[in-house]
């Protein structure tokens, strides 16, 4: 019994299966998540506080906090971002590198 992904990487397995981006998104958005909760705690921002500084409901920031709910707006992440006295920036970095 041969086994064709061995040897290969877990990015080249993803990308067979035709799931990569997907599965980079939902990481992507996972890591946001934590990064906006860990500066809530650092600055002693509750979720209703947090809430009322983005001028939106508890049910949005669920959302937004949720790991496994891969929607959110560019918008929403920049409100969120000078909720906590951030600032959001993207970078696209080569494919090479990545």
């Amino acid at each position: 019994m041969s086994n064709s992904h061995i040897g290969s990487d877990f990015d080249d397995f993803l990308r067979e299966e035709g799931i990569f981006e997907e599965i980079e998104a939902r990481a992507i958005k996972k890591v946001i998540a934590a990064m906006i909760e860990q500066t809530m705690a650092e600055k002693h921002v509750t979720k209703t506080e947090m809430a009322r500084r983005m001028a939106t409901s508890r049910g949005q920031l669920n959302r937004l906090l949720d790991p496994a709910n891969p929607s959110v707006t560019l918008a929403t992440l920049a409100k969120a971002a000078r909720a906590i006295g951030k600032r959001m920036s993207i970078s696209f970095d080569d494919l090479q590198s990545a």
